[in-house]
């Protein structure tokens, strides 16, 4: 997978790709980053990227050329017709879901705005998904891209040291994760839970698939909504509800 990343501000990606599961992921090949300070791709001879908004308003609006002359030869570089997705408070909510939705294509390409937005002809004409990663606003986009690049990145087979870690994940059972121990056994009189001391594998995906139930009942209810249970997994909800 090749993910471009279109920014006024590439030094804020240094440290993130010279550490941990991506700098490992670009190293082995897996993948590659390409940022690109899409600056250089004004034809302002000052360099400029934004100007006031037609109607008047409060802050500056990103101009449409820089953008779309740098996806244009991004996509002319791979020949390729890539996502391009808009990082934005409006966008569509970010979920592990679109996450591994993304996760299957071969190149993505990523905007980052500032000031006060885009040029609506951006979105109309440019981006084929626009993405939020929260309902807040923050001060540019490089942080919403950060999220997705690392969410992806580590879906990507190879990337993880244990390709199971992914599948159990948070939301990609539509559940919350059970809970893991590791040693000492006994920690302060706090102890392991017996069942996964026993070897007994069965017993513990079951005691797992449980707690997982669970945590999700206990923190994110409205996900259960959307999780096939088994009628006995409904009738244990039912329970902890009358309780």
């Amino acid at each position: 997978m090749k993910i471009s990343i279109l920014t006024l501000f590439p030094q804020m990606f240094e440290g993130l790709f010279s550490h941990s599961i991506l700098h490992q992921a670009q190293k082995k090949g897996i993948v590659e980053y390409n940022v690109m300070d899409f600056r250089n791709y004004s034809a302002d001879k000052h360099g400029r990227v934004d100007d006031y908004p037609y109607g008047g308003g409060g802050g500056m609006v990103l101009t449409p050329q820089p953008l779309f002359d740098a996806v244009e030869h991004e996509k002319k570089e791979n020949n390729s017709d890539p996502r391009v997705i808009l990082l934005c408070p409006q966008g569509e909510r970010y979920t592990q879901k679109k996450a591994e939705e993304l996760a299957r294509e071969e190149n993505l390409i990523l905007l980052c705005g500032h000031y006060e937005g885009y040029d609506e002809r951006i979105r109309e004409h440019l981006v084929t998904d626009e993405i939020s990663i929260g309902d807040y606003v923050l001060t540019g986009g490089e942080i919403g891209a950060m999220v997705i690049t690392d969410s992806v990145t580590r879906l990507l087979p190879g990337a993880l040291g244990n390709e199971n870690s992914a599948v159990t994940d948070s939301f990609s059972t539509g559940l919350l994760e059970y809970p893991h121990y590791t040693r000492p056994a006994d920690f302060r009189g706090y102890k392991v839970p017996e069942i996964l001391l026993s070897g007994h594998h069965a017993n513990i995906d079951a005691w797992r698939r449980e707690q997982a139930i669970r945590r999700t009942w206990e923190r994110r209810p409205d996900l259960l909504e959307y999780v096939p249970l088994s009628d006995k997994e409904k009738k244990m909800v039912e329970k902890w509800d009358e309780e």
